[in-house]
């Protein structure tokens, strides 16, 4: 809510235009009065030491109250009053703490001017600043390290309070925000004046903030879990560098204005950013508005949508071309821009493009509406627990409750886990508000009575159809075995509204610690429940629902579904929804038409996730899923074959995918049309639409060139090398398996499969076959009576996969005679690089996933040891991404080398010294997935998603269409013959 100066309609649920203004800091108040909750603790003179006067520094009283209240109750809100507060040091909020301001006009905290240490850049700090307010991880001690937020910080946030730095801070920062889901800054203005920025690192989500001065005002890395950060209604004003300077951060803005900026997005140097921009305004704006890095890279994803223009000559500047999209008119709307990896229907081949669609305006318009309805007065709701509720978790407050909402509008549920044990049914202007998921409940004890047997779909909590509803700030508990459950059914209207509610069974559930001892924390996920998938979905949209959901998290593996979105065509719109670690489906839609779907993000853990389907879209139409994120954790341990299947829709557009993991498993396409069979390959792509022409029942995908299909029935073939008689080879990592065709029986026979578990494959001079290997201590095992122990090497630093307890293991060699295998395996051993007299090959990681951008410099590094082959003249250096490689690449002294990098999608060129070090990186081609190889020409095949062939210029020439992704590939001595492993088959393709 801001400042009045427009038209501000009383109707309290009716979505209404409230926009920032050009000019006035301080916004008007959300919570105008203090809101009673027993459990929460208060900020004010009567409680703590302090005065609100701005004079008074209340530093180290508001770090202890932050602090006091984490440790006494795990999770709750810090009410902050009206008044100034003047700060002079870091205040640290530790997760699950939310500080909400109240009063006739907003809290204010106002960095002292010349605070000590906010003179200089830290140059040990990430951010290479000092900030007003740090989100962390847990609690920080004085004089140890400061851990930020991260993917497993929840439920934190800052509502309704102003920030403001004073004078002589000029690295100051007012916010550090790395969190991960249900954490939020809402209802702030931040007055950076001469200091760095308003926010470093962004996370989450951010509604109703504005940005005035300052360097920038925000500037970022990618959000601790990898996923979308969602910007809604948002202001921007007399930033001196950028609005936003940003890498990878997934930003989905909707109705943001930036004026009299320079800049209003700029991607950095060497990054690329998957932006998706709607209903939003730049006005006098003097340099490239938007500035784009990596302009070919499939990584880079840039959609704008109805964004007006006014004074803004340079609307685009592409970083390394120097190209540029410009404007001669004064006032005009970017109706479409788009630019990236594009497929215009289904069957369509992805292409780079741009679509660049400018309209010219005579005025300036207004800005959009916003869709998210305001609150009723303070003064019109009634607490719930003063109407006989007793949120003590073991009371039945169904009467209570049920009774509140069939007399009152609008009811605030303190914190509180409430137990019922009845449907909650709301009537149709019902508003329920809390202002903490996790500390707010309402909860179903296991085998409550009307949720349990057999039957149909049965809520937890009803909306009234086509009502206006609010519901926010609650969490949803169904239980673990409660069949018929189902914790929302939503079937509210277009003005309904369904935000910040966590569905809460698993992942992110937290211990109460109040009123009883405290809890030891919840252990982690270690064997499978038997109760899970045994509920209906968590959230049920059907029936004419639709409305705006906003920062949902439904990560409750009891659950069939996390939402189920069917039969209904009222229009929806989804911002910053996280659903997880469901066994069979995470989001399904069904018959559903006109929503609109902003940074959903999916993800799947190995114990509950491995056969989950991330998205089922069947009989859909006029639908966008913008900033789609689907992501398979670490620990899964077998691949999946799409994430995304689609039935019998018609214009359905995706615009900004990202289809990833830290493992090689990432799912193996990211779309999948069964009545077709067909398949869509990129992992990323700007925009894909489906047309209803696309439906299509018997039209499979088509290939090109002659192709064979030499075997099948793989798990994940990988590894491919071949021998000099043209025998070729390839493993099953999972299954441990490795096979041999033949080049003169043309059969395929199981040669190895041994306990360990292979990941690439080459041949020594002499056919040796040289197996890539995970070895695993055992426990209790001693050498030398000391335990048997890996540890990574340094190079381990630069890619998450070595992260969230990916260690402990060694990277070994060995090898074997094909002839002989089983009589012939032999570790090999390691020696000092440099040490063997003559090199013939080195064998190095044919692709590398270093998601924390040092590729370039770790490629190149020398590598202090390596195995030695039983030839003698075989070396594998020694580097951490063995553990990870799909193949093995051959550098020869002398030649050319091509290796991928795999997290940018990118194909390096490198050159082979004597001793078999690389150097000399340069930039071949923007593409590349695990493999590729070369011919006696010179030409380079590269696997990503199809074969796509450069001549030794890098310019593309050809394009070889497979049956099925191809993982790994390698030609024969005549490069005649290009070997393909797929998803599930081993392939020939005959050049000549």
């Amino acid at each position: 809510m801001f400042k009045s100066g427009l038209l501000i309609l009383s109707l309290l649920l009716i979505p209404i235009a409230i926009h920032a203004q050009s000019k006035g800091y301080g916004g008007t108040s959300f919570y105008s009065e203090r809101l009673a909750d027993e459990e929460a603790v208060y900020f004010t003179p009567a409680n703590f030491s302090i005065k609100a006067d701005g004079k008074t520094d209340v530093s180290d009283a508001l770090q202890n109250a932050i602090n006091d209240l984490k440790t006494t109750h795990n999770f709750g809100i810090l009410f902050i009053p009206q008044g100034t507060y003047l700060i002079s040091k870091t205040i640290y909020i530790p997760q699950a703490i939310r500080l909400i301001g109240y009063g006739s006009k907003r809290p204010e905290f106002v960095l002292k001017k010349n605070s000590p240490g906010f003179q200089f850049p830290d140059s040990t700090d990430k951010g290479k600043a000092h900030y007003m307010f740090w989100f962390t991880s847990q609690v920080v001690q004085e004089g140890k390290k400061v851990n930020d937020a991260n993917a497993g910080t929840f439920y934190s946030a800052m509502s309704n309070i102003n920030l403001r730095i004073e004078d002589g801070n000029p690295y100051a920062v007012a916010l550090r925000t790395h969190y991960a889901q249900h954490s939020f800054i809402s209802h702030v203005d931040i007055q950076i004046g001469n200091g760095k920025a308003g926010m470093f690192d962004v996370g989450n989500e951010m509604n109703d903030v504005r940005f005035f001065g300052g360097e920038y005002g925000i500037y970022t890395t990618k959000p601790s879990p990898g996923w979308q950060f969602v910007m809604i209604d948002t202001y921007f004003e007399g930033q001196r560098k950028s609005a936003i300077n940003t890498r990878e951060a997934g930003l989905t803005i909707i109705r943001m204005r930036a004026v009299n900026v320079p800049s209003v997005i700029e991607i950095q140097p060497n990054y690329v950013e998957k932006l998706f921009m709607e209903d939003c305004q730049f006005d006098r704006i003097s340099g490239p508005a938007i500035t784009i890095s990596l302009g070919e890279n499939a990584g880079n994803q840039i959609s704008l949508r109805n964004v007006d223009c006014r004074n803004v000559p340079v609307l685009i500047s592409f970083r390394e071309s120097g190209q540029t999209v410009t404007s001669k008119e004064a006032i005009y709307k970017i109706k479409n821009f788009m630019h990236g990896l594009q497929m215009s229907s289904l069957y369509a081949d992805p292409v780079n493009h741009t679509i660049s669609e400018l309209v010219p305006l005579k005025t300036f318009p207004v800005p959009v509406a916003k869709d998210i309805p305001n609150l009723p007065p303070i003064g019109t709701w009634v607490n719930l627990k003063t109407l006989g509720a007793t949120g003590d978790g073991t009371t039945d407050d169904t009467k209570a409750i049920q009774e509140a909402i069939d007399k009152y509008p609008t009811i605030y549920v303190p914190q509180g886990w409430y137990k019922v044990s009845e449907t909650i049914k709301l009537k149709p202007n019902t508003i329920l508000i809390g202002l903490n998921p996790i500390g707010t409940q309402l909860i179903l004890e296991n085998n409550t009575v009307a949720f349990g047997s057999f039957g149909a779909p049965k809520p937890l909590l009803e909306t009234a159809k086509g009502g206006k509803n609010i519901v926010s700030g609650i969490g949803l508990s169904t239980g673990a075995d409660n069949p018929r459950a189902v914790a929302c059914k939503w079937t509210a209207g277009e003005q309904s509204y369904l935000n910040d509610v966590k569905f809460i069974g698993g992942h992110g559930s937290m211990q109460r610690k109040w009123k009883q001892p405290a809890a030891p924390p919840l252990p982690w996920i270690t064997s499978v429940d038997p109760s899970w998938d045994t509920q209906y979905w968590s959230l049920w949209v059907t029936d004419g629902g639709g409305g705006t959901i906003e920062n949902i998290w439904s990560a409750s593996s009891y659950a069939n579904a996390g939402a189920y979105i069917s039969n209904t065509s009222t229009p929806g719109r989804i911002y910053a929804m996280s659903v997880e670690h469901h066994v069979r489906n995470e989001v399904r839609f069904s018959n559903v038409a006109n929503w609109k779907v902003y940074a959903l993000q999916l993800e799947e853990e190995s114990l509950e996730s491995t056969e989950c389907l991330p998205l089922d879209i069947q009989n859909c139409r006029d639908m966008v899923f913008a900033n789609l994120y689907m992501f398979r954790v670490i620990r899964v341990n077998k691949p999946y074959p799409y994430s995304v299947r689609v039935s019998g829709n018609a214009t359905i557009e995706f615009l900004n995918v990202h289809n990833y993991s830290q493992i090689k498993y990432t799912t193996n396409t990211p779309l999948y049309d069964p009545n077709s069979n067909y398949t869509v390959r990129p992992w990323e792509f700007n925009r894909l639409i489906i047309t209803e022409s696309d439906n299509q029942p018997g039209k499979s995908f088509q290939t090109e060139g002659n192709i064979e299909k030499l075997a099948t029935g793989f798990e994940f073939p990988e590894g491919i090398t071949k021998d000099s008689k043209g025998n070729i080879y390839f493993c099953e990592s999972r299954m441990r398996r490795i096979y041999k065709w033949s080049a003169e029986t043309r059969r395929i026979n199981l040669l190895a499969d041994y306990p360990w578990e292979p990941h690439a494959l080459s041949c020594d001079k002499n056919d040796n076959l040289l197996v890539v290997f995970k070895y695993v201590p055992k426990k209790g095992y001693l050498v030398d009576g000391k335990p048997e122990v890996y540890t990574n090497p340094p190079d381990a630093a630069g890619t998450s996969f070595s992260g969230w307890g990916n260690s402990g293991f060694g990277t070994l060699v060995y090898s074997i005679n094909p002839a002989n295998p089983d009589e012939t395996i032999q570790l090999l051993p390691k020696v000092k690089m440099g040490s063997v007299a003559t090199i013939f090959k080195a064998l190095y990681p044919s692709h590398r996933w270093r998601d924390y951008h040092d590729f370039n410099t770790v490629t190149v590094n020398k590598p202090s040891e390596c195995y030695v082959a039983k030839d003698g003249v075989t070396i594998i250096p020694v580097v951490y991404d063995l553990a990870r490689s799909a193949c093995l690449v051959e550098a020869y002294p002398g030649k050319l080398l091509y290796e991928t990098d795999e997290y940018d999608k990118r194909t390096v060129r490198l050159k082979v010294s004597p001793e078999g070090y690389v150097s000399d990186l340069t930039y071949f081609t923007e593409k590349g997935e695990f493999a590729s190889a070369v011919d006696q020409q010179g030409n380079v095949y590269i696997a990503d998603g199809q074969i796509y062939v450069y001549n030794p210029d890098g310019k593309l020439i050809n394009t070889v269409k497979v049956p099925e992704r191809p993982s790994t590939i390698t030609l024969d001595s005549n490069n005649q013959n290009l070997y393909i492993t797929g998803s599930t088959s081993f392939y020939c393709v005959h050049l000549k």
